[in-house]
């Protein structure tokens, strides 16, 4: 089975949500629509070659140029919010938002929000129109000729063979159409399915957003994974076309830059109000996916409910296939993927880099070589799982390695006894000679130095030991066909919300969108009304605001729980400063008692 197939076997097949702008296209289709810019240091942006004029084999021509250089492509002028408008009444969309983004999470993280739409302002963003006008273009190429692509390549790296699908978009339109994070030019989504070399599937790996790692990837068999025979089902979030194993809504909390800090501060008192003064639950590191403290909420919509492509479908996909890893040739059709380094879309100078367009397939914004690309096994994790039909010659490989480990450490344990043991005699012959004062004390220093390397290599011995017997009882065990749990290597999986469960009603979503106004008013209000009582007032108006939030989100038991406990702590510091010398002699005394009574009982028996 040659690469092409072998890809075209297990292709995905990828359902969207109703809205959705943007479907995979071609690269050479959106060159033709594409002008190259060249931004350098402390300088404007010049245009390099013009829309009508760039092509493949312009676009891969080696440019010199200083460093800090950003070389990038422009898909389309902006609209004007009239022309904007115009389109969006012509193309009409089904999708439908859900209510209540921001009733679903606390104050904090709308504040959090506020700020964070501030910063749009603050910081490099997509122009506003821009997804229309790429919609626009978009949707008159399709027009003209409906096309479906994806890239792909084979991969053969460490046991398994990795069929590595990219699918390249036009635009990202998260934040514009689907009230989401961001917008920008173009968008390069990546999956991957892992084989053995009989290319028996095993694990297939979804890029989605700031998930890394063993999270990225499901066992074939894995109840989440849906297929349709060797086809992968993927679900894509709308406009943001991030890939998701099960339909449905997710929740993202996108972390403001520079909070870091807050983060570790809050999780350092929320461990102290959690261990050490037993107020609230423990949650499960693996239940709940740990997140900021300055996070903005968003939701990505990926409902599955919209177009399907692949297999079965009424899309269908044309496969291209990617250069060789080591092929640089410029004569293959896809050689862009190896010496296009610029972004393929508007760098929009976004310092947290949300805003600019993405690089290609191979390569990073800055230009450095993906890690996916490079070492698609290690991206998902892979890089320590053994493929299943390797797995028996692996672990006799391991427990011959940990036997020669054994008999190397029992080999150090006879020498360096039977030098304890010369130290011990000599240590003993000097005991009573005056004159071996000086260098007594160092002697029994090597004697216990060395009486604890040897207890380290017996403990090595030990565990050694015990791993022999777990490798030999998991060999049985995979020769049995008992795998270990499908999700057993999932640290933080991300779940869709039900809008069902999640929704707080009509009133809470009221209430989501006017409470932070209202505490902005009522604090402006407290300062303009009586400025000498701010302290109390600026108090009582977030103590009035927390509580209808607690009402509404049906928490004031717990809300009522933590300020009681607050105000104990409080009272009980006020004490000790107030009282700070009678208690040091209570203390002191009762501790003199304790000791008494403690000695005497011992002398009774």
């Amino acid at each position: 089975m040659n690469d092409l197939d072998l890809l075209q076997r297990f292709e995905p097949i990828i359902f969207y949500t109703q809205g959705e702008h943007f479907f995979p296209t071609s690269v050479d289709r959106y060159i033709r629509d594409c002008s190259l810019w060249e931004t350098r240091p402390d300088q404007p942006a010049t245009r390099l070659t013009a829309e009508d004029e760039l092509t493949l084999q312009k676009l891969i021509e080696p440019r010199f140029a200083p460093h800090g250089t950003v070389h990038y492509l422009r898909y389309v002028e902006q609209l004007t919010p009239l022309e904007a408008a115009k389109f969006l009444a012509r193309h009409e969309r089904k999708f439908h938002r859900s209510r209540g983004r921001l009733a679903r999470v606390g104050l904090a993280s709308r504040i959090v929000d506020a700020l964070f739409s501030i910063t749009l302002f603050l910081r490099g963003r997509v122009p506003g129109g821009t997804a229309a006008a790429a919609a626009e273009i978009y949707g008159e190429a399709q027009a003209e000729k409906e096309e479906y692509v994806y890239y792909a390549r084979v991969v053969r790296q460490n046991g398994y063979v990795c069929l590595h699908y990219f699918y390249f978009y036009a635009m990202n339109d998260w934040r514009s159409s689907f009230h989401g994070v961001n917008d920008h030019e173009s968008d390069w989504e990546q999956v991957i399915v892992y084989l053995t070399e009989d290319f028996a599937p095993q694990w297939v790996a979804y890029a989605s957003h700031d998930f890394s790692g063993d999270d990225l990837r499901r066992r074939w068999d894995d109840p989440e994974f849906k297929r349709e025979g060797d086809h992968p089902i993927i679900f894509a979030g709308a406009g943001s076309h991030a890939s998701y194993f099960s339909a449905g809504e997710y929740m993202h909390e996108v972390e403001l830059p520079f909070s870091a800090p807050v983060t570790r501060i809050w999780r350092t008192l929320q461990k102290f109000w959690r261990d050490t003064l037993r107020q609230g639950q423990v949650v499960e590191e693996e239940q709940k996916r740990s997140s900021g403290v300055l996070v903005v909420p968003f939701v990505d919509y990926a409902r599955g409910d919209g177009m399907q492509i692949g297999e079965g479908r009424e899309k269908k996909w044309e496969a291209r296939l990617l250069p060789d890893i080591h092929d640089m040739s410029l004569d293959h059709p896809q050689s862009w993927v190896h010496h296009y380094r610029g972004l393929w879309g508007l760098y929009a100078r976004d310092p947290i880099a949300g805003e600019n367009a993405p690089a290609g397939p191979k390569y990073n914004r800055n230009g450095s070589v993906r890690g996916s690309w490079i070492d698609p096994v290690g991206w998902a994790g892979l890089d320590k799982v053994t493929p299943p039909m390797s797995a028996e010659a692996s672990i006799q490989k391991r427990t011959e390695e940990i036997r020669a480990r054994q008999r190397k450490a029992q080999a150090e344990i006879e020498s360096k006894t039977s030098e304890l043991r010369g130290l011990g005699l000599e240590a003993e012959s000097m005991f009573d000679v005056p004159h071996f004062k000086p260098i007594y004390s160092d002697h029994l220093k090597k004697v216990d130095e060395l009486s604890d390397e040897i207890a380290e290599l017996q403990k090595q011995i030990a565990i050694d030991h015990a791993l022999l017997e777990s490798l030999d009882a998991y060999s049985d065990r995979l020769a049995r066909g008992n795998r270990l749990p499908a999700r057993g290597h999932l640290k933080a999986a991300h779940h869709p919300t039900s809008e069902t469960t999640e929704q707080l009603g009509r009133l809470a979503e009221a209430w989501a969108a006017i409470s932070l106004g209202l505490l902005i008013l009522g604090l402006v209000l407290v300062l303009l009304i009586a400025p000498r009582l701010w302290a109390n007032g600026i108090v009582s108006v977030v103590s009035a605001i927390s509580f209808l939030e607690a009402l509404f989100r049906r928490e004031a038991k717990e809300l009522i729980q933590r300020a009681v406990s607050i105000l104990g702590i409080i009272a009980t510091l006020v004490l000790i400063y107030e009282f700070a010398l009678p208690l040091l002699v209570l203390g002191i005394i009762a501790l003199g008692i304790f000791i008494m009574v403690d000695n005497l009982r011992e002398l009774a028996g």
